[in-house]
């Protein structure tokens, strides 16, 4: 992170991996809080959603009123990030899922729900990951997605190396907006969280 500068990244903190995404941005020196209110998003540089349930997350972002307050500030060019169910939320388009959970439109991309099975079938692997060095990333995938479809805009950043899913996109970005279908922040890797707060902070920078 560039010094002197530390933004504020709030993590949306109504169901899944929270208190792990606050200490892996605290790490890597951000300001980081937990977000249930409209007033605390409004607060905030960016936001991560984290993994968890994206069902009940998308319904408890219409309970506490922040369905459309996300939606408008990431329109309005705030970073995010989505681990998981997180990336399932960010996506344009949800394969698999209920009719009535609400997506964020945060990336141009199809999104398949638990495309890598049930919880037995979680797992582990190394992957290359575009603008992280010093080696692959250790992957975890709990009820994972993958993206089924990115579009033009959006780029492909780690991809599953072998085994049955091999070729499926796990990461993407677009523009400053960040999706992983894997859990970093169980791993104690602080490398994609420190190339979020990159993202974050470099504009702000002006960098």
């Amino acid at each position: 992170m560039l010094d002197g500068v530390k933004p504020t990244i709030g993590v949306l903190a109504l169901q899944g991996d929270v208190r792990e995404h606050l200490h892996a941005l605290t790490a890597c020196g951000a300001e980081a809080v937990p977000v249930r209110r409209e007033s605390e998003l409004a607060a905030v540089d960016a936001l991560v959603l984290p993994g968890g349930e994206s069902t009940t997350i998308s319904k408890l972002l219409e309970v506490f009123e922040l369905l459309e307050p996300v939606r408008a500030r990431l329109r309005e060019g705030m970073p995010a990030y989505g681990s998981c169910a997180g990336m399932i939320l960010l996506a344009s388009q949800v394969l698999d899922t209920r009719p009535d959970m609400q997506a964020l439109h945060g990336i141009d991309m199809t999104v398949r729900r638990n495309a890598f099975g049930r919880q037995v079938d979680s797992f582990e692997t190394d992957l290359d990951f575009a603008g992280i060095e010093d080696g692959p990333v250790r992957a975890v995938f709990i009820r994972a997605p993958w993206v089924e479809h990115a579009g033009d805009d959006v780029e492909v950043l780690a991809r599953v190396p072998s085994g049955p899913a091999a070729g499926r996109i796990v990461a993407v970005r677009q523009g400053n907006v960040l999706a992983t279908s894997f859990h970093p922040e169980v791993t104690g890797d602080l490398r994609v969280h420190e190339l979020f707060v990159d993202t974050v902070v470099r504009p702000r920078a002006g960098v």
